[in-house]
């Protein structure tokens, strides 16, 4: 595989969620850095698409779905998940429990100050992929070396 087949898969990987990115960037045996910028960027990058183009997307959606309810288990579960952590506390689960189409989704549908939001998914993003990157990048150093 070639070298920037390997960057390109732990960008769109980080996109879709979250912890593959870091996985397959030490799989391949990337440069840490570059592990963790890649990751970082591909989260940012779904985050991006859905904070500025959120709506048209939900209406593109729409025209494929009959009979869609506004009070579905899924939309109440979004609503007390937000109620209960707050954009911050959103934006900081999305790496881990939610992945990044899900959490931009659920920050750019109640949250409207996107300045706010870009900021804390940033921070949460750049933060998650230097710890995740760093553990999995030693992990598989461990084992490749020692095993």
């Amino acid at each position: 595989m070639s070298t920037v087949l390997k960057y390109f898969t732990v960008y769109i990987l980080s996109g879709l969620k979250f912890i593959l990115g870091p996985a397959f960037g030490a799989a391949y045996d990337l440069p840490l850095i570059a592990i963790i910028l890649l990751t970082a960027f591909g989260m940012m990058t779904t985050i991006y698409l859905f904070t500025f183009f959120g709506y048209d997307i939900r209406r593109f959606a729409s025209r494929f779905r009959r009979n869609s309810k506004v009070f579905t288990g899924r939309n109440r579960k979004f609503v007390s998940i937000w109620r209960r952590y707050g954009l911050i506390g959103v934006c900081l689960l999305t790496p881990l429990l939610l992945s990044p189409p899900v959490g931009g989704l659920l920050t750019s549908l109640l949250e409207t100050n996107k300045q706010k939001l870009i900021k804390w998914m940033w921070i949460s993003a750049l933060g998650w992929s230097v710890i995740l990157s760093t553990m999995m990048k030693y992990a598989f150093w461990l084992i490749k070396y020692f095993v």
